[in-house]
């Protein structure tokens, strides 16, 4: 750590990435406020950790912010009605990872009416901060899902003294969080200085991809308001390159820190949020108002008016396209979050989560993959890599199913961006191949704690 921080003046240097083309079709387009849908169908599993069980009935009468699903975990969040209406079922329903989860189907009656025990948090100290996040139901809305609360626990023998906002949103077509910076600025500056504050940092840094110029004129007018504050709080440019908008990228760019190898942005003393959290819990902080709308980006060649909405947590996929005008080509593939590290799935009758930031659907022209051929060992793969990382390396190790050459070659350490696979030019399935060696590594481990166990 140093031992005087300042403020960044330009970014750090940071290593690989590629260049993806932008397609913000949709960054000078007023979001726009979808009706309730006639049904919701809320998912129990939105978040990384603990699902929820849920808390209602069928029959029961439940309104907007209401928690309808908890957990006594601590790696979850609870999750709340989106819409009015009465509970019409409690069921299984398939999510984008294909898995099965409860999930509680509220029919709206078409009122909106916010549940009456909602009201704004008392915030004094840490302790209450960690409350409030929690009974928020924030997760993290740049598509992990992690549970803000947990993040926001910062290990008393971590010296965190910086928070980075993260607003790259470096991935094609995805505008939500430039609208959230252009719509709800002064939400998101208010955020950043309440956690600041109530965290005992000592400075922020706002990371923004230079071809959002009004963002960046935005932040750095609001901020410059208060000449204290701005001392301590820099709206720093940065190239748009894929993928800064990846944590330990983000931490590199922002303060020339490294964040150790199987560790957290914690260990090098950063605290990293999407600017989509900070503005909502400082919105929450207002209103008392959880977390039950997102904003989603819908584009994609097949979509008839691409646009930014802004829809409750558990709309159908197929009603939010319908709602933009529908589609204009026959959809071939439709991903939920962006082309380079977003789920591909099979229609379009998923529903919203929290985490979803956009939908994105290609006709077959846009969707038909290149044939891989054989590895030419040009090495594109490693010059791409910002982890540094040997993808030829770590393939060759998962082909031959050797667990220990794929943990030599830092395989854990992958953040499965696809620069790799974007820059090869023999169209290697690069990234499928490293999940796969992943799931070969956690299931090596599991048999091993089995055969402990049963010794």
């Amino acid at each position: 750590m140093e031992s005087k921080l300042t403020l960044p003046k330009k970014p750090y240097r940071t290593y690989g990435g590629v260049h993806v083309p932008h397609r913000k079709y949709t960054a000078n387009k007023q979001s726009v406020e979808m009706p309730a849908p006639q049904f919701v169908t809320i998912s129990m599993s939105q978040h990384m950790g603990a699902p929820c069980t849920p808390t209602v009935k069928v029959g029961d009468t439940v309104k907007i912010g209401q928690v309808i699903g908890n957990s006594d975990a601590f790696v979850s969040a609870p999750i709340h009605a989106s819409v009015s209406g009465t509970v019409a079922k409690i069921d299984k329903v398939t999510v984008n990872d294909g898995t099965k989860v409860d999930a509680v189907v509220i029919e709206s009656d078409g009122k909106m009416e916010l549940y009456e025990g909602l009201k704004p948090p008392v915030i004094n100290n840490l302790s209450d901060l960690l409350k409030a996040t929690r009974e928020s139901g924030l997760v993290g809305l740049g598509g992990a899902g992690f549970p803000t609360h947990v993040k926001l626990n910062i290990p008393t023998d971590k010296n965190v003294d910086t928070l980075i906002i993260n607003v790259a949103e470096c991935e094609p077509y995805i505008t939500a969080d430039h609208r959230e910076v252009l719509e709800n600025s002064w939400h998101v500056m208010s955020g950043v200085y309440a956690l600041k504050e109530i965290l005992g940092l000592k400075r922020v840094i706002i990371g923004v991809e230079n071809n959002k110029p009004d963002a960046i004129k935005v932040l750095k007018s609001i901020a410059a308001h208060d000449e204290a504050k701005y001392n301590e709080v820099a709206i720093l440019p940065l190239k748009s390159s894929y993928p800064f908008g990846a944590e330990k990228v983000l931490i590199k760019a922002c303060t020339n820190r490294v964040v150790p190898m199987g560790k957290l942005p914690a260990d090098a003393g950063c605290l990293v949020m999407n600017v989509a959290s900070i503005a909502f819990l400082s919105e929450y902080m207002k209103t008392g108002i959880p977390l039950v709308k997102r904003r989603v980006t819908v584009d994609g060649d097949a979509i008839k008016n691409p646009m930014n909405v802004i829809v409750p947590v558990g709309t159908s996929v197929k009603e939010v396209i319908d709602f933009t005008g529908g589609y204009k080509a026959e959809p071939k593939k439709i991903i939920l979050g962006g082309p380079m590290m977003g789920s591909s799935v099979c229609d379009d009758s998923l529903f919203i989560a929290k985490q979803n930031n956009a939908v994105l659907v290609f006709s077959e022209k846009e969707a038909r993959l290149q044939e891989p051929t054989a590895c030419i060992r040009c090495g594109r793969c490693i010059d791409a890599c910002p982890m540094r990382l040997m993808p030829t390396k770590i393939c060759r190790a998962v082909n031959t199913k050797d667990i220990s050459a794929m943990l030599d070659s830092d395989i854990m350490n992958c953040m499965e961006c696809g620069c790799c696979a974007y820059a090869c030019p023999a169209h290697r399935h690069i990234v499928n191949n490293i999940r796969l060696g992943k799931q070969l590594i956690n299931a090596e481990k599991k048999r091993t704690i089995t055969l402990k166990e049963g010794k």
